[in-house]
């Protein structure tokens, strides 16, 4: 087990986006979370990669009590996180965006200041994320010029350049045809030996392909998790949030 939340909630203003959630994430597994538009999924995203403090529970990171953890030191500490509206620098080539990843993940904020030459760390593992990705043909191109799809691999590969261990995805199959989509779940699974993954994704028959475990969020909380045959099989899960989509 490399990262758990443990009856995790954030309340605020009488809101409880989270509501006592517990999961764990595990290297070599994927986690599928799903669940409608608001239940909460991308703010317990925002809890793990120490965006957001809980009001209550804990985070534990190889065993370790991090839920007083901001998200640079969670960074530091292997934790990488994409997001559903994009992150990018649109104005430079997708390698310079690896490597400002790769470089501000380094000790110290003068790591954004000071120049990084060729044979800098962060260039190295720039050029080896976009590799991984599938993209090293593309380095040179400006990312505001990439398709959608390129765009959205492109920020896993900024994920990569971290080195991290634990990929926290924000719906990275958003928009895509079913080539591109096709692709990046192929570039998931090359990934799932060396990381934990907890994939948010709206893409239901994706996550049912791909995720070795599968929890369901409703209004804030874990409305069933396990296995994608249980998931699938729950009568209660189907009436919250698979009808539709299971009776196809």
């Amino acid at each position: 087990m490399l990262m758990r939340a443990l009856d995790v909630k954030l309340h605020y203003r009488g809101q409880k986006p989270v509501d006592g959630v517990s999961l764990q994430l595990d290297r070599g597994l994927i986690d599928g979370l799903i669940g409608e538009n608001g239940v909460g999924k991308s703010t317990l995203l925002g809890l793990l990669s120490g965006e957001h403090w809980p009001s209550e529970g804990r985070i534990e990171l190889d065993g370790r009590d991090v839920t007083d953890w901001r998200q640079p030191r969670r960074a530091r500490a292997g934790i990488a996180r994409s997001y559903q509206d994009g992150s990018f620098f649109p104005g430079l080539t997708a390698l310079e965006n690896c490597r400002l990843c790769a470089q501000a993940n380094g000790p110290g904020l003068h790591a954004w200041f000071r120049p990084a030459s060729p044979r800098d760390a962060s260039w190295a593992a720039a050029h080896d994320a976009l590799e991984r990705t599938g993209l090293s043909d593309i380095g040179s191109r400006i990312a505001a010029t990439l398709s959608h799809g390129t765009r959205r691999q492109l920020e896993i590969a900024m994920c990569l350049a971290c080195r991290p261990r634990i990929l926290l995805l924000d719906e990275p199959l958003a928009g895509m045809g079913p080539f591109e989509t096709e692709r990046t779940l192929r570039l998931l699974s090359s990934l799932r030996a060396d990381h934990a993954i907890l994939l948010v994704e709206h893409n239901v028959d994706a996550v049912f392909r791909i995720a070795d475990r599968i929890t369901v969020m409703v209004d804030g909380r874990v409305l069933a998790s396990g296995a994608p045959p249980q998931i699938r099989a729950s009568a209660q899960v189907r009436a919250a949030y698979l009808g539709e989509a299971d009776g196809r």
